[in-house]
């Protein structure tokens, strides 16, 4: 099954937007390979434009040339990927990260280059063309480089073009694929998606599918879940405090679609050094207190977790946090974590393990001043449980029918009941 737990890896987004070069994911691939495989990290994923040969920031240039094959395919830019000279494309960069154990991912907008379509070029074994498949008035809103297609009227077309990359796709050895300008765009992605889901698990490969960006609508879940692997429930998350309450409700709405081969995605997780494109200083806005909130949450949910940060500048606080064992456990030892209470002040989430080896309650301090949580055990048919270990703290708990503990504004513990 492909991504039976919730996949676990690195994207390039947070920290180079579209500017991110070979050098730089080596860099990072290499980082999570000595220090982040062995607690269940592998995936290495670029993001967008990596065809665009003059990107520099996380912001897009609209009608830039981009660089694609004969069959409107596109390729990576040679002045940022030199590996992939001479027709390889990312060929070389997936078997430098398949060498370190690891697996390699890329992003794309749905749809067809626009220059694809203005050039009318052949689609790859098939008898269509280009110009005849593509839709130019389905264009992202955010990003012009793309025209969706005609996946009602040309069905056929559309299949062959969606066939033709991700053939592409599986020569070059890629292990994860996220589709953006798609999660959030029911009714009319919904045979997009399917197209794009067909096309990935018929090419001979195993590709892990996420869908982005959100919010995914909550009444397509199970579409969702029968389509893809992952899909975004939330717009582009930051660093900052507002996202994170914000992230709350919409992690209490789709939990219970949390399974095997199925994720509802939170998005990347924001910390270490961010937006190293304009500021190389740059680093998380959050606290650490609110990035331990973040980790809980996610686990708690079992959300994927992608580290945006450049991986390589971690200090000692981002390593640990992204290499608590105890608290990465959580993702795939739990089933059916869900929201057991929410006040003005905190948050309560259980998830009981699999095994019935224990249960993890997590209390979140969404108020602005340290306060003292309590968690009374027999209200949840709890109270046989008498000991409890807190996992950021590593701290052993007595239990006395109840947990108390003091967590700091914007805070969290998770308490593993034995």
């Amino acid at each position: 099954m492909v991504a039976k737990n919730p996949p676990m890896g690195w994207n390039s987004w947070d920290c180079y937007g579209a500017a991110v070069n070979e050098e730089q994911v080596r860099a990072n691939a290499k980082y999570m390979a000595e220090n982040l495989k062995e607690f269940g990290w592998e995936y290495v994923v670029v993001d967008i434009q990596w065809y665009q040969p003059t990107a520099g920031s996380h912001e897009y240039e609209p009608f830039s040339t981009l660089c694609m094959d004969k069959y409107g395919r596109l390729l990576p830019a040679e002045n940022r990927f030199p590996s992939a000279k001479k027709g390889k494309g990312f060929a070389p960069l997936a078997e430098y990260v398949h060498s370190l154990g690891l697996k390699f991912g890329i992003h794309i907008m749905r749809g067809m280059p626009r220059m694809a379509a203005h050039q009318d070029l052949p689609i790859f074994n098939s008898e269509y063309r280009t110009k005849e498949v593509a839709n130019p008035n389905s264009i992202c809103c955010w990003n012009p480089d793309m025209y969706g297609l005609k996946c009602e009227t040309m069905e056929a077309g559309a299949r062959a073009y969606y066939e033709s990359i991700f053939a592409l796709y599986a020569q070059w050895g890629v292990d994860f694929v996220k589709v953006d300008d798609i999660a959030r765009e029911y009714p009319h992605c919904k045979k997009e998606i399917e197209l794009i889901s067909e096309a990935l698990r018929g090419c001979g490969r195993d590709m892990v599918l996420s869908l982005s960006p959100g919010p995914a609508p909550l009444d397509r879940a199970e579409h969702l879940k029968t389509y893809a692997n992952m899909w975004r429930i939330t717009d582009d998350f930051w660093d900052d405090w507002r996202l994170l309450l914000a992230m709350f409700e919409r992690a209490e709405k789709w939990c219970t679609h949390s399974g095997p081969g199925h994720w509802p995605d939170a998005d990347m997780l924001p910390v270490g050094a961010l937006r190293q494109c304009t500021n190389p200083n740059d680093w998380t806005r959050f606290t650490q207190d609110e990035q331990i909130t973040m980790m809980s949450l996610w686990c708690m949910m079992r959300a994927p977790l992608i580290a945006g940060g450049d991986l390589p500048k971690n200090d000692e606080f981002t390593l640990k946090l992204l290499t608590n064992k105890e608290v990465l456990e959580i993702e795939t030892a739990t089933h059916c974590g869900h929201q057991l209470y929410r006040t003005e002040d905190e948050i309560a989430w259980i998830a009981p393990r699999r095994d019935q080896d224990g249960v993890y309650v997590a209390l979140f301090n969404i108020s602005e001043k340290t306060k003292t949580l309590g968690f009374v055990l027999e209200d949840y048919d709890l109270e046989g449980y008498k000991k409890g270990v807190e996992l950021w703290s590593g701290k052993e708990m007595k239990l006395q029918n109840s947990i108390k503990v003091k967590v700091p504004k914007h805070g969290a513990v998770i308490v593993r009941l034995k």
